[in-house]
């Protein structure tokens, strides 16, 4: 028998244990797995450079000017939420609607939600040119500019989704590391708060466009709504990639089921994405008012300028095409190829849509009437890059060791031994 001073230092061991372990089982893998590290690698390492070099410099770097003072980090930002709101469509079914087969996969949507708030906080501070200074939007310390800024609104949200997620993972993960029931009554008013408050997220992201009257291309109802759309597309179509890859090279069974179910969602995402973008184009273009203006610049350009067109027609084919080809129900089964291929493609044009439609187009004319273009530099593509880079060299570490502990590759060894062995 121990004794209680015995105990109580074997239970302040067991989260170092629990680190330790999880941290050597994420860097742990095959050459498969070390080569797309490496591959991420180059691109931390050359955004170091330029990190400095803005950083150092100013956001003067960068492509941003009078006309167009929204660089790539915002339109990237816009883009995060839209996947880490996503967990919400993987938690709800187990959780709230008690499917057995995605019981276990909660927490992996969870992480991932965790990974991509931290990824959009990253792309801020590099778009506030002085990240040394965000102090002064802390409360209490700073001037918070509560409630009077939708910008503290966003603060919020991001800040306490990421702690509810955060929690909810490494308390999950924890509890299966020691082999431990969990209590529930903590931890299941948590998931349930984070479901509610993670449409937030997106919805605040929307609003901090739509408050923006005098760019009338955002000042529109449909704003929140549209985005919820690209987050039931995008989200799952992520989720789809990493539950393949982690079923195909890891012991984690996920079944058929839970691939078809987000293959669905994505569906109804993307239908209700094409309805959003025909409802705006005909309330901005059928009254031919000035206020069509940039929409007009993005699907026909101005006076020979056009730099917007190519990328606008590229995006609504591709979300088009995308929708009728997952209408077919052979491709949502073709796991191998073609559903993650449509699946990298949604997740992408997503993403291309952010910059080259919603944001850059919208701040021509100018309110002197000039037509301004974008152009994005090496050094701020670079940068993006690194964010992207090391946000998926965490996300690749957490799911990795969050898999071992879901299949018992990484538990606590004086549990093991207390039980003969036997999970």
């Amino acid at each position: 028998m121990m004794t209680m001073k015995q105990q109580i230092a074997s239970a302040s061991q067991k989260p170092i244990a629990f680190t330790r372990d999880f941290c050597m089982y994420a860097v742990k893998g095959g050459k498969l797995y070390y080569g797309w590290l490496l591959f991420l690698s180059f691109f931390a390492i050359v955004g170091l450079v330029t990190t400095y070099m803005q950083m150092t410099t100013g956001l003067i770097v960068t492509g941003a000017s009078d006309q167009i003072v929204w660089e790539l980090f915002v339109s990237n930002f816009i883009h995060c939420p839209s996947i880490a709101s996503a967990a919400v469509l993987v938690v709800t079914p187990a959780y709230i609607y008690k499917r057995k087969d995605m019981k276990q996969l909660a927490v992996i949507g969870e992480a991932i939600a965790m990974v991509f708030v931290i990824i959009g906080i990253n792309f801020i501070l590099y778009h506030m040119g002085r990240p040394d200074r965000s102090w002064h939007a802390v409360p209490g310390i700073g001037i918070f500019n509560f409630p009077s800024s939708v910008l503290t609104y966003d603060i919020i949200v991001l800040n306490v989704y990421l702690v509810l997620n955060a929690v909810a993972v490494f308390y999950y993960l924890y509890k299966h590391y020691v082999d431990q029931p969990m209590n529930t009554k903590f931890y299941t008013p948590l998931i349930y708060f984070a479901v509610a408050w993670g449409p937030f997220i997106h919805i605040i992201t929307a609003f901090i466009l739509s408050s923006n009257a005098q760019l009338a291309v955002w000042h529109t109802a449909l704003m929140p709504f549209s985005f919820l759309a690209m987050a039931a597309s995008a989200g799952p179509a992520l989720v789809i990639i990493i539950f393949l890859v982690i079923r195909k090279f890891t012991k984690l069974e996920i079944a058929d089921s839970v691939i078809d179910f987000f293959s669905q969602v994505i569906i109804w995402g993307l239908g209700t994405l094409i309805l959003m973008f025909a409802v705006e184009f005909f309330t901005e273009l059928y009254p031919a008012t000035h206020h069509a203006a940039p929409l007009e610049y993005a699907i026909e350009g101005h006076h020979g300028m056009a730099p917007y067109v190519p990328w606008f027609w590229a995006v609504m084919t591709v979300f088009v095409l995308q929708f009728l080809l997952l209408l077919s129900s052979k491709v949502r089964k073709n796991y191998n190829f073609l559903l993650p291929l449509i699946c990298l493609s949604v997740f992408l044009s997503v993403l291309i849509e952010k910059p080259s439609i919603l944001i850059f187009p919208a701040f021509s004319p100018t309110p002197l009437g000039e037509y301004a273009v974008y152009h994005p530099t090496w050094i701020e593509i670079f940068n993006v890059l690194f964010v992207w880079a090391t946000g998926f060299i965490m996300l690749t570490m957490v799911l990795k060791g969050t898999v071992g502990v879901l299949t018992g590759e990484v538990r606590d060894t004086k549990t093991v031994e207390a039980s003969g062995g036997a999970k």
